[in-house]
């Protein structure tokens, strides 16, 4: 099972495209979508889930026409939206029980013990009388979670799913992630870099409504490693510095900021080479810098 999307793009109404002839292929695993705020990633996901139209493009998973045939797709879906309302004095029994009815679960007995398991699969089952308005982020995450897999999707979409979570709640999340994966296409769409290095097998870095990047995130660090270099500098030296450099990253230090660079050669002038990570990866096309390869596999 695969999700192919071809040619994507909007535009809407005030102007602004969010996506530009964007074209994927996803399959079985956890594939990352990476980018900053407003890059289009969340256009591209209500698009997949058949919340909106795009201007031009198609979507196929599978066999099925996503766009033609969204009752059929949405039977195969479960999709976490970056922000989405609970009942706060309703528990998460009585309302999961009530969204499986919704979703044509009408077996009082299938239903559950459906519920049931996927109370205990979210590890919320000792928590399952508590009222919603008393459960932490992480929790309310994981009941999002919940309900997305009602349907025993093939497809399951996520959008900044971890943004908030403490890191406790942060790596239970990317715990059940890992296991869906081995039979679900899991789309985790961040702009927290380090999640899709932990998580993914397989990535696009997307700005501006496009596709800079798709590949193996560890290879994408490899391409880079040998031009990222660095160096501290005096914060009222910054301006020299970008005009000369391509300045992918910036930190403040005990009072002095650190710069990194990508170059192609050894800069010289005090910089030093450091060992790239995927953040690097990330900010050098961010920036517009020429990173060698612009396709990975």
């Amino acid at each position: 099972m695969a999700l192919t999307i071809s040619g994507l793009s909007k535009t809407y109404a005030n102007g602004v495209q969010a996506l530009n002839n964007v074209s994927l292929t996803i399959r079985t695993g956890i594939f990352g979508l990476l980018g900053p705020n407003g890059a289009g990633k969340s256009t591209l996901l209500r698009t997949v889930a058949t919340l909106q139209e795009p201007d031009a493009g198609s979507i196929l998973l599978g066999e099925t026409d996503v766009l033609r045939n969204k009752p059929e797709v949405r039977k195969k879906l479960g999709y976490l939206p970056q922000e989405f309302g609970l009942y706060p004095r309703v528990t998460a029994e009585v309302l999961l029980n009530h969204l499986a009815v919704l979703k044509g679960i009408t077996n009082k007995k299938e239903r559950a013990e459906l519920v049931k398991a996927l109370l205990y699969k979210t590890n919320l089952y000792e928590k399952r009388k508590k009222h919603l308005g008393s459960y932490s982020g992480g929790m309310k995450q994981r009941f999002g979670i919940a309900q997305a897999l009602l349907s025993n999707p093939q497809l399951l979409i996520v959008d900044e799913p971890t943004a908030g979570l403490d890191p406790a709640e942060r790596n239970r999340f990317h715990d059940l992630l890992n296991e869906l994966s081995a039979t679900t296409i899991v789309i985790f769409s961040t702009h927290i870099v380090e999640d899709v290095k932990e998580l993914c097998t397989d990535m696009a870095i997307i700005c501006n409504g496009k596709v800079l990047l798709t590949g193996n995130p560890l290879r994408a660090i490899e391409d880079v490693q040998g031009h990222v270099f660095s160096k501290v500098i005096q914060k009222n030296e910054f301006g020299v510095y970008n005009e000369r450099y391509t300045i992918i990253a910036n930190r403040l230090f005990q009072g002095n900021t650190v710069i990194h660079i990508f170059s192609k050669t050894t800069p010289g002038e005090g910089f030093k080479p450091v060992e790239a990570d995927l953040s690097d990866v990330y900010f050098s096309k961010i920036s517009g810098a020429p990173a060698p390869v612009q396709k990975l596999y």
